[in-house]
């Protein structure tokens, strides 16, 4: 989306049509939002990025919590485990060009964001804790890491949203994924450092992309997954969610609710991507009235909170349940 999104976001504003895309990649987000949002409201149109895998999970998964809480969710934390087949798991090599150049331009994500001259948003009840780079999850029994996705960054946005155009209670937000045992985290983080190294320089960028596969121990590839692969992979993304009582303040004491709920569905990349997107494309078409009443580039959160998003997924095998009511 980098180098070859905005051309396709330019021609559907000028010519008034709306358009969704699956990207995941925050700087060509946001870039977008900066240069379009005005003009996609003058001529009433919807752009909705990281309608994909990135990052309909995880936006919809956190307005999904806050509404199955009675009371003010004010915190949550997301868990990403992906499960695979004998066959292993596999990923397009479009998604390592993503990582590869985002990493790479962070400091221009930086100044990107200062030109958007974001407002701060407030901080209701205690402030979520940020987690070490590596720790180990009891509910899980695995190691964990960030999340080194868009999520958290769309998620933002939403709640920010949300907040500013709706006066609803912002939710603090963390994402990270679990990778398993003490073997699996040697393992990432010998690749972690040699692909941290390589990024900051073009000539490494250039072997990084050049060859996927060896630099990824064979999870990227050029040719992407095979049928088996995806038949064999399935993703969980477990929410845990704190908040306060109906009737109690959020500005006084302590959190005294808890929920924790989870979307689950088929392999992310190249099933559950496209039923998101098409299903996000749907609720565009038919729930018209239940979008934002202006048009603008939107998170799918911030454009969809209102409208059927939700229970079309969860027919089409994208489920969101709850797996423990709050207890006072």
């Amino acid at each position: 989306y980098r180098f070859l999104g905005e051309p396709v976001v330019q021609a559907c504003v000028e010519n008034g049509a709306s358009c969704i895309d699956i990207s995941g990649e925050p700087q060509f987000l946001e870039g977008m939002y900066l240069k379009y949002n005005e003009k996609a409201a003058e001529k009433g149109v919807y752009i909705v990025g990281s309608c994909g895998f990135d990052s309909i999970p995880a936006d919809m998964g956190v307005l999904y919590t806050r509404d199955k809480l009675k009371g003010t969710l004010t915190a949550v934390e997301s868990f990403l485990s992906v499960k695979s087949g004998p066959e292993g798991v596999c990923v397009h090599d479009g998604t390592w060009k993503s990582a590869v150049y985002g990493l790479a331009d962070e400091d221009n994500l930086k100044k990107l964001r200062k030109k958007i001259g974001y407002a701060p948003v407030p901080v209701v009840g205690p402030k979520l804790k940020k987690r070490g780079f590596l720790f180990y999850n009891q509910e899980f029994k695995e190691y964990c890491i960030p999340f080194m996705g868009s999520d958290g960054s769309v998620v933002k946005r939403t709640q920010r949203y949300l907040h500013t155009e709706l006066q609803e209670t912002p939710v603090q937000y963390g994402a990270y994924v679990n990778v398993g045992g003490l073997g699996s985290v040697i393992k990432l983080m010998f690749a972690g450092i040699l692909f941290f190294l390589l990024v900051k320089f073009n000539f490494g960028r250039k072997l990084l992309t050049k060859y996927p596969e060896f630099f990824s121990a064979g999870r990227f590839t050029k040719e992407g997954p095979t049928q088996k692969q995806m038949d064999g992979t399935s993703f969980t993304m477990t929410f845990f969610g704190e908040g306060y009582s109906e009737g109690q303040d959020p500005q006084n004491g302590k959190p005294n609710v808890k929920i924790c709920t989870e979307v689950k569905g088929p392999e992310p990349g190249y099933v559950a991507t496209p039923i998101a997107m098409v299903q996000a494309a749907v609720s565009l078409l038919e729930d018209a009235a239940s979008l934002p009443k202006r048009g603008g580039v939107y998170s799918p959160g911030a454009a969809f909170s209102k409208t059927k998003l939700i229970d079309r997924l969860n027919k089409r095998g994208v489920e969101f349940s709850v797996i423990s009511k709050p207890e006072v």
